[in-house]
């Protein structure tokens, strides 16, 4: 497997046949939605890694069959039995198509800058999504696909560091648009080199494969006009012979009915990355959601903030979140050359100091990770789990030297790295 994946790792020229420009999308450029078909191909597990024997999913043992000589139930007795839609597991949610279950899930880099490739594509069908600091000022989002398609996600850019965190936590494929050498250099050198999916130049009857294409309606240079069409993923999948089997998460994540023991008002969110980069998340009751506000210029000067709503470009919809949870890591260098460049190293692996938001409450917690193969775990100051509102969880990843101001329902976060 390892030899057919490496067809997609070594990209120095990027997209620039026609084809590829026009494959497979519509006059408008945003196609509407197809059901994604994913194939049933069995395979090892993800990775091997040195964390504790992962919590799974409860199995469901099926009752014996009856025998001849049981007293049966007439048929006319029975009562109709409507069974739920399959949960996905990374929202609490019934997934938009059960099938879409049984597959990896995508784990895609997403670009917030520069500010004229907004709006982004397919934020409000991810599952997760994380921010993260990357360097000279500014922030990218990662975006975990399970339980929903988007055929045009993007702009995709560069990989980090930092997402191996979310491709062990989610045992997913990481997509990704090439990355710093020493990046790349280390994520082929991995057990996990297997689930990476860079872009490629080719054609074939499966259509391009890594499916990244150009998005027509965008007027800009090709290097910020990748978009991944995850519709068009699942032939390649077929064709390399890639793993299609589902992970397994553990459970107890989300619950609607849970009342968290906070007195705090969580109203509104800045997360202050830079002063070219910052925003808010601002709690509408009716809705049940954080609706996300960006901000569209720097504040260089004095000049005062100035915002506007983040809108995603497939739906049409405000980029919106039933929970935010800011997390507290440690950013770090390995060495004074990767200092100079900023290339960080973002520790996700133990745990630290985190804040909820549900609901229009905020609750002071911890997170933690005791299984690098899970998703992470969030408790209170007394130690009780915290449970998310089903729905959209988006995540701020703030350096430990951070910090926060809160009063009257608004929280101010103010990011700083070594």
């Amino acid at each position: 497997m390892r030899r057919l994946l490496t067809l997609f790792l070594p990209l120095l020229i990027f997209l620039t046949g026609c084809d590829l420009q026009t494959h497979n999308v519509s006059a408008g450029g945003i196609p509407t939605a197809t059901p994604f078909q994913p194939g049933q191909t069995a395979s090892d597990s993800l990775y091997s890694d040195a964390a504790p024997t992962p919590l799974f999913l409860p199995e469901w043992t099926p009752s014996p069959i009856p025998t001849a000589d049981q007293n049966l139930i007439p048929p006319s007795e029975i009562t109709p039995v409507t069974l739920p839609p399959p949960i996905d597991p990374l929202t609490g949610l019934p997934a938009s198509d059960p099938e879409l279950l049984n597959r990896r899930p995508l784990a895609i880099k997403v670009a917030n800058y520069p500010r004229y490739i907004r709006p982004q594509s397919g934020l409000t069908l991810a599952d997760q999504v994380f921010e993260y600091y990357i360097e000279g000022g500014l922030t990218r989002f990662i975006a975990v696909f399970y339980g929903n398609d988007s055929e045009w996600v993007g702009p995709v850019r560069s990989g980090r560091f930092f997402d191996e965190n979310i491709l062990r936590m989610y045992q997913s494929f990481l997509v990704f648009k090439y990355a710093d050498k020493r990046v790349l250099s280390y994520f082929q050198d991995t057990d996990f080199a297997d689930f990476l999916v860079v872009p490629t130049v080719g054609q074939s009857s499966y259509g391009p494969c890594p499916p990244f294409l150009l998005l027509p309606s965008r007027q800009i240079e090709v290097y910020n006009n990748s978009y991944f069409n995850m519709l068009l993923w699942q032939a390649c999948v077929d064709k390399y012979g890639l793993p299609s089997d589902p992970p397994s998460y553990r459970s107890g994540i989300f619950d609607e009915a849970y009342i968290p023991l906070s007195s705090l008002e969580g109203n509104l969110i800045y997360t202050y990355y830079s002063q070219d980069d910052y925003h808010y998340w601002s709690y509408d009751a009716d809705a049940g959601q954080y609706i996300r506000y960006q901000e569209t210029r720097d504040t260089r000067d004095n000049k005062p903030e100035v915002y506007a709503p983040l809108v995603d470009r497939v739906t049409g919809q405000g980029v919106h979140a039933s929970n935010v949870v800011v997390l507290f890591a440690y950013h770090t260098f390995a060495n004074p050359f990767e200092q100079e460049d900023e290339v960080y190293h973002i520790d996700l692996s133990n745990s630290g100091e985190a804040y909820v938001f549900r609901d229009g409450l905020g609750i002071i917690a911890h997170w933690h990770r005791p299984y690098l193969n899970q998703p992470l775990m969030l408790i209170d100051t007394n130690g009780a789990t915290i449970y998310l509102k089903p729905g959209i969880t988006f995540y701020e990843v703030l350096g430990t030297n951070s910090y926060v101001d809160q009063d009257a329902g608004q929280w101010d976060f103010h990011h700083a790295t070594p």
